[in-house]
């Protein structure tokens, strides 16, 4: 699938007319945003087509300036007209709300003014028919695992493309296209009147970078069985190794501690932590947003702002927060290019150890297969979820267990990284291996 190029002319034309008008009604700064966006996702359950949809959006947000007041409104139509009343809309709202001395665009200075090609975008040539038979085997690789495999909540194939254009009255205008695919299967599997149900998927910008189907439904499978005949745990203190895909969601808890609303709110467990210990020493955070195909690449931010490489934490030291221009303004500081979120967060340790390496290292603890519920509080780092998962000892996986807590406080948990596994998961905007905690307390029935 690919935006044809009437929309790609669409888009563009949208943005320039709407900062166009909003200059000629007095606005004294403007920014608009606007995309469109097609796609195709597909459903089989049990060999049946579940779903089948056709995504075709569009969409247009305004926000113009009048002094430090600030109006918005938004689209879902390009259309010369709608355009105009959307941007009208706009300045009569901010001629009615209060002043605020950090409103306004990013600083003309801190635009791209270069736009760097990072690959992302590879339309996926592919009709409901293909994409249901890929669904259909992927399930049925699935089902294959195992006799214990009794149902399926389904495969699901899902082939996007989009186009985005961003510009402002700083002279700013440019934009990109992108695509994302993916195929994903969640299997159900019962034993002894008990039943496990685990899931797996793949994604890419290229679907040829994708796992294959089949493979994916296998791994859903090899996933669902291996946590039959769960035990229960009693309560201890032990070490903990999260796999990265749910290691990736640990290290999102501090970035959000380092977000600039967090920061200038006062309402971050990171409270103005700039400088401090928070990591072991081996340990970097590092920012890459020009990754080639990478699922959270740009070569600007949602303000237009370039996007730069850059240690976010190095030697276990935080070396600056995610700031856009409002929050940046709030701290007295310097937007990171962090407007729209995260741009591929990586961490970098100075050594990384496989997965068996690190059960070894662990020697006796829990190895989470699942977390559950969103027992985190972002003001205390408190740390507190329900999570399913395998008990090691000596080294080795000796059963699944279920119906655990897993508890600890977060800034306890960062300087108690005792390893960073080498099976990095790059699928979203953070970036992992594997993260072996010293210790957390798992609360069992006992």
């Amino acid at each position: 699938m690919s935006n044809t190029l009437a929309e790609r002319d669409d888009v563009q034309r949208a943005v320039a007319q709407a900062l166009d008008l909003a200059a000629r009604l007095g606005a004294d700064q403007a920014e608009a945003g606007a995309s469109t966006e097609q796609g195709l996702s597909v459903t089989v359950r049990l060999g049946e087509v579940e779903t089948l949809e056709y995504q075709r959006d569009r969409g247009l947000g305004v926000t113009v300036y009048f002094g430090n007041r600030k109006g918005s409104a938004s689209t879902a139509d390009l259309a010369e007209q709608t355009v105009r009343e959307t941007v009208e809309k706009a300045c009569s709202i901010a001629r009615f709300t209060a002043e605020d001395e950090c409103a306004g665009l990013a600083d003309p200075e801190m635009m791209a003014s270069e736009i760097p090609d990072l690959d992302l975008f590879h339309p996926w040539d592919i009709d409901a028919e293909h994409a249901i038979d890929l669904a259909r085997a992927c399930e049925s690789a699935g089902r294959g695992v195992d006799k214990r495999i009794n149902n399926s909540e389904g495969a699901s194939i899902s082939s996007h493309s989009a186009r985005r254009v961003y510009g402002n009255s700083h002279g700013f205008l440019h934009g990109f296209q992108s695509t994302s695919h993916s195929a994903s299967c969640a299997m159900l599997a019962s034993q002894d009147d008990h039943m496990e149900r685990d899931y797996w998927y793949t994604s890419a910008r290229d679907a040829a970078d994708m796992e294959d189907v089949e493979s994916v439904g296998r791994r859903a499978g090899a996933r669902t069985v291996r946590r039959l005949g769960a035990r229960k745990l009693a309560t201890a203190r032990v070490p903990v190794l999260f796999p990265p895909e749910l290691a990736r969601g640990l290290i999102g808890h501090f970035t959000a501690a380092v977000r600039g609303g967090a920061q200038y709110r006062g309402s971050s467990f990171l409270l103005k932590a700039d400088g401090e210990q928070i990591f072991p020493e081996w340990i970097d955070l590092k920012e890459w947003p020009h990754l080639q195909k990478a699922m959270a690449s740009a070569p600007f931010d949602s303000e237009g702002v370039a996007t730069r490489d850059r240690t976010l934490v190095q030697d276990g030291v935080l070396r600056g927060y995610l700031l856009d221009s409002y929050s940046a303004r709030k701290l007295g500081l310097q937007t990171t290019g962090s407007a729209g979120g995260l741009h591929n967060l990586v961490v970098t340790p100075r050594q990384t150890m496989s997965p068996e390496a690190m059960l070894q290292k662990m020697g006796t603890g829990l190895l989470i297969g699942e977390l559950m519920g969103q027992g985190v509080n972002g003001v205390t780092g408190d740390y507190s979820r329900g999570a399913a998962g395998f008990w090691v000892e000596n080294g080795e996986i000796m059963y699944p267990v279920h119906e655990i807590t897993v508890a600890g406080n977060l800034r306890d948990i960062y300087r108690g990284i005792q390893a960073v596994g080498d099976d990095l998961d790059s699928r979203g905007a953070i970036h992992s291996g594997s993260i072996l905690i010293d210790q957390m307390m798992v609360a069992g029935d006992q």
